[in-house]
């Protein structure tokens, strides 16, 4: 039985991702802060750490390769955003979204860069339409997912002489938590939580895109009509792309 290793395990993209997988014969390792609710079973280990936390998560990678045959494919999906204008938001608030969406994802793909290698399989990092395009009152989020595309990227060049395959998957709009934001001070907020986004889709129905472009092996995952027009768009003209995105996320003019 192969095995994939998914961050953010608990939230709801990651149930859903944790779902197909299992539907198509994997066991699923499901990290997150907060584990309650995942049982452990045949196809479920439910591993609770502080992503942030590098020696924890350290020792969290060291354990998962010991009890596993192998690792074959390793989901990068934790992740927060952060809303508001940029002039509210505090540094430290700017460093914390970083830690969680950009430099967890870099310490995960060290601890299980060695066994990926080994079965030769994928990193899969779930980045965002904010990871390729500009995304108004999100400046901490895209500049994190920016990053992420940036290094998962860079990383695909390195690892493809070790037979290992780097896919990237861009949503829209997830539908995990609205109506509980639980928004701090600084803006920051549980993702798939926020108000102003447009043309939501399911956990289930992203996880199926995501799913299905990782069957094909595709470099670069779009997920959901908003991901594939905001690609396109932002590609012929930024500046049409920044007109629309403004008026469809802000309701300017």
């Amino acid at each position: 039985m192969k095995t994939a290793v998914i961050s953010g395990g608990n939230g709801g993209l990651g149930r859903a991702l944790t779902a197909g997988l299992q539907a198509q014969g994997w066991h699923v390792v499901a990290l997150d802060i907060a584990t309650e609710g995942l049982e452990a079973g045949a196809a479920l280990t439910p591993v609770r750490v502080d992503l942030t936390d590098g020696p924890a998560l350290a020792r969290a990678c060291t354990g998962i390769v010991a009890a596993r045959p192998s690792i074959d494919l390793v989901v990068y999906n934790a992740g927060v955003s952060q809303i508001g204008p940029f002039e509210r938001a505090s540094e430290e608030s700017h460093r914390k979204v970083f830690e969680i969406n950009y430099f967890a994802a870099v310490n995960m793909a060290r601890g299980f860069l060695a066994p990926l290698r080994q079965s030769r399989g994928t990193h899969l990092a779930i980045s965002s339409v904010a990871g390729f395009a500009p995304l108004v009152n999100r400046t901490a989020y895209a500049g994190s997912k920016h990053a992420m595309e940036g290094f998962f990227g860079s990383l695909r060049a390195e690892e493809a002489a070790h037979g290992v395959a780097v896919r990237i998957a861009a949503p829209s709009f997830v539908a995990t938590n609205i109506g509980q934001a639980g928004r701090d001070a600084d803006g920051i907020i549980r993702p798939g939580a926020a108000a102003d986004g447009v043309d939501y889709m399911t956990p289930a129905e992203a996880a199926e895109v995501i799913l299905r472009g990782l069957a094909r092996r595709r470099d670069f995952i779009p997920v959901g009509r908003v991901a594939r027009l905001a690609y396109l768009v932002n590609r012929a003209s930024p500046a049409l792309y920044q007109r629309l995105m403004r008026r469809k996320i802000s309701g300017e003019g």
